[in-house]
C-alpha cells in the first residue's frame, strides 16, 4: 500500500493549490496494485489556518509515503526528505491526474525549493 498527499485548493479535493504551505486541504489517496483503493480530504489546520504546527507536521499525521505539489519551500523539502518521505512535482492541474502520473511513473523528483521570500 502506497498513500499519497496532495495539497488542493478547494474541498472537492481537485484542483491543487499553487502554495503548499497555504493550501486550504490535503487531499489523500491510498494505493494497491497499480490502482487507488481509498482517498479522502482533510482541512490544513496549521498554523497558517489558526491551527497549531506547520504544515508539513499535518501531512506527516497522515502518514505519506509521497507528496505531490506544484512547489514547496526549502525547509519544508528537506522536512519530508529527512522523514523519508519523497516528494514529487506536479504535472497536471488536478489531484486525481497528479495521481495517474505518479502510478505511471511519470512525474520527478522536486529536489529544489521555492526561493520565495516567505519560504526562507
Amino acid at each position: 500500500m502506497v498513500r499519497i498527499v496532495i495539497p488542493v485548493a478547494d474541498e472537492r479535493g481537485e484542483r491543487l493549490s499553487g502554495h503548499f504551505g497555504r493550501a486550504p486541504y490535503f487531499a489523500w489517496y491510498e494505493l494497491k496494485e497499480g490502482a487507488i483503493v481509498d482517498r479522502g480530504l482533510v482541512p490544513n489546520d496549521s498554523e497558517h489556518f489558526g491551527g497549531t504546527g506547520l504544515p508539513p507536521d499535518r501531512i506527516l499525521q497522515l502518514g505519506p509515503d509521497a507528496v505531490i505539489t506544484v512547489g514547496m519551500g526549502p525547509r519544508a523539502l528537506d522536512w519530508f526528505q529527512s522523514e523519508g518521505v519523497a516528494v514529487l512535482q506536479a504535472a497536471g492541474s488536478r489531484a486525481e491526474e497528479n495521481v495517474d502520473l505518479f502510478l505511471k511513473g511519470e512525474l520527478r523528483e522536486l529536489t529544489e525549493g521555492c526561493l520565495h521570500a516567505q519560504h526562507r
